[in-house]
């Protein structure tokens, strides 16, 4: 299959943000992009919810969370949006539950989690949403693994992962969850392991290739999953470093692919914004070697089997959420020394706005 050269994609510069934000997240409805809660510059958590408006070109403020929070994890059921965890005013973890519903434009108060976590992972598996995972008031990692059913508003408990962990990345593909990496206190995690919904048991995969944070994660459409540069642990007393590496687990074969089969990117970085963009891997920003955030952006073209540069964002910027929408990366607010306001797109020249 061909996919676009580096010339066809462009970057557009959208409406900027209300205010400077980091840590929000990003939901889509219909079409539509949400954007919830985050921190301001002063670090304090946000309740403001905002849907932009492609037409106008321009962020509409919706009624706020109930509950001001930083890096919750959300999840789409239906037209309704749940979010769950995160961090509070007193930056400690969140056990509250809420929902709002798109269509009628207000906020409810669903049942709350066991107990307040954060570094939740979720992911939506036939209407309901399962959360794994997460870390407690007392700072220590969890196994659990919860199931959300917005019809009976009950969190149900399924068999425990066999490593507790927050900060993992979850995926459902078919009827397995694939839960990748995480944390431990301040340890990072190479440990892979997967959930069978069917036989409700886990299973253990062979261990990513190494131990990384602030690395680019995602699925391919190949159902591979794909893990891009990042801080690399060091052994020892040495301390972590930048990393170019890409590796790659194809579920099909049970394995990740041999380093002679992948292609490291161009530039060293962590923290920057990644996506699997009409067919190639892509990476935006983020930090590296050099002494400012990076503002270069780079896509792996599989045929060419080579990581080629594309044009840079307008504003570098790390720490920055992304989403794609409708085969277009929209890449939202971040940090350049302090909160960024910036909001930009990454389409195909070919298509239009």
């Amino acid at each position: 299959m061909s996919v676009p050269s580096a010339l066809e994609f462009h970057w557009q510069s959208l409406a900027r943000l209300p205010s400077g934000r980091v840590y929000h997240s990003l939901a889509e409805v219909g079409g539509q992009m949400y954007m919830l809660g985050g921190c301001d510059a002063a670090g304090r958590p946000s309740p403001a919810l905002e849907l932009y408006s492609p037409e106008g070109d321009q962020w509409l403020s919706l009624p706020p969370m109930p509950t001001p929070r930083a890096g919750a994890a959300v999840a789409v059921l239906g037209k309704q949006i749940l979010v769950v965890g995160g961090v509070g005013e007193d930056q400690r973890p969140l056990k509250v539950v809420e929902v709002y519903n798109t269509e009628e434009g207000r906020w409810r108060k669903r049942c709350a989690l066991r107990e307040a976590l954060m570094g939740v992972a979720v992911t939506v598996k036939d209407g309901r949403a399962l959360a794994v995972g997460g870390m407690g008031s007392d700072l220590l990692p969890r196994s659990i693994l919860q199931q959300y059913d917005l019809r009976k508003n009950v969190w149900a408990l399924l068999p425990p992962m066999p490593t507790p962990r927050y900060d993992a990345t979850a995926h459902l593909l078919g009827n397995k969850i694939y839960v990748a990496g995480g944390r431990q206190c301040k340890r990072t995690l190479k440990v892979f392991e997967v959930f069978d919904s069917e036989t409700r048991s886990w299973s253990t995969l062979p261990n990513m290739p190494c131990k990384r944070s602030y690395g680019g994660v995602f699925w391919d459409s190949s159902g591979r999953l794909c893990l891009l540069g990042g801080l690399r642990k060091g052994g020892g007393h040495q301390s972590s470093k930048f990393t170019k590496n890409v590796n790659i687990f194809d579920t099909n074969q049970g394995l990740w692919l041999k380093s002679e089969d992948t292609v490291a990117m161009k530039t060293k970085r962590a923290d920057f914004a990644s996506s699997f963009l009409r067919g190639r891997m892509v990476v935006a920003g983020g930090l590296g070697h050099q002494p400012s955030v990076l503002d270069t952006v780079e896509a792996f073209h599989p045929q060419k089997r080579k990581w080629e540069r594309l044009a840079p964002m307008a504003m570098a910027r790390c720490s920055a959420s992304s989403i794609v929408i409708r085969d277009r990366l929209l890449v939202v607010g971040g940090v350049n020394q302090v909160p960024s306001s910036a909001h930009e797109i990454l389409y195909v020249k070919e298509e239009c706005l």
